[in-house]
């Protein structure tokens, strides 16, 4: 009999879940992901969008620094912006800037002029108001895309990085900041991991973008992906505040990278539907 995905974890509308053995084969994939994306959108709009996110993310950029896509990528073409990033300066050891600067934008040639970062002198609140203006000055002139269904900017690519308590961007569980709609960028004073201070996109940005990607590795992830990803209904193991849970593209499609032991709550629900198929046979 033929193995089939358990039901329970039945990738939802317009996503898709992509499980590898090791941290290399997702470093290879995400690298040919991105290159489809970049070359897919620049040859429809002319531009590359792409939001990134601080953490471990950076890191898994590093094969896009790397032959064949130094010399393939139109870098000419990128635009760089953060959907999130952490109220401090950018030379701060929690700076995404600081971290995405060092470990991929100095080894591309993206232009400086095409890298939008936060302004770190102004509060938090003003920087969220001050990136909001920015993004609405280039959605005008079309360097980004807008949303007919939402009138949100839309991001050619999200990239995202899943916390263990599921969060995405600043967008922790429960937060307020889950419930803003009117904003493109908010902010939050009170984040439960440090710095406290951040910016972030809000759910109709992201959910708004052409392609989201999330990469989650780590058996600390499992139990968080598998709320997220489920297709059931919203119970205690599915909270509906899960933000993660809550990145649905509104228009286009989300993609899950994740390497086994963050795909470990999915693959043992599949081995337990398995044998009951088996008995049932």
């Amino acid at each position: 009999m033929e193995r089939e995905i358990a039901a329970s974890y039945e990738p939802k509308l317009n996503s898709e879940i992509r499980i590898f053995e090791s941290s290399d084969e997702i470093l290879t994939d995400l690298a040919e992901y991105i290159s489809q994306v970049s070359e897919i959108s620049v040859k429809e709009r002319g531009y590359f969008a792409i939001a990134l996110s601080g953490g471990p993310l950076v890191s898994f950029l590093s094969k896009l620094c790397e032959a064949p896509y130094i010399k393939t990528l139109d870098w000419s073409k990128w635009y760089i912006f953060w959907s999130d990033e952490r109220a401090v300066a950018k030379n701060h050891a929690d700076s995404n800037y600081k971290l995405t600067k060092e470990g991929f934008l100095s080894k591309v040639p993206i232009m400086s002029g095409h890298v939008y970062s936060i302004n770190d002198s102004a509060t938090v609140e003003d920087a969220a108001t001050d990136y909001e203006f920015v993004i609405r000055q280039l959605v005008k002139i079309r360097t980004i895309g807008v949303s007919e269904s939402t009138d949100c900017p839309k991001f050619d690519l999200i990239l995202l990085s899943m916390g263990s308590d599921g969060h995405v961007a600043s967008l922790f569980p429960s937060h307020q900041a889950l419930e803003v709609k009117d904003d493109w960028v908010t902010y939050i004073t009170d984040s439960p991991q440090p710095p406290p201070e951040r910016i972030t996109f809000t759910l109709p940005v992201i959910n708004s973008a052409s392609n989201i990607a999330i990469l989650a590795m780590g058996v600390d992830k499992a139990n968080a992906v598998h709320s997220a990803v489920s297709d059931g209904g919203d119970g205690p193991d599915a909270p509906a505040s899960l933000p993660a849970r809550m990145v649905q593209p509104t228009d286009g499609k989300l993609v899950w990278f994740l390497d086994k032991e963050a795909a470990s709550s999915l693959e043992a629900l599949s081995d337990d539907a398995y044998q009951q198929q088996r008995r049932e046979c």
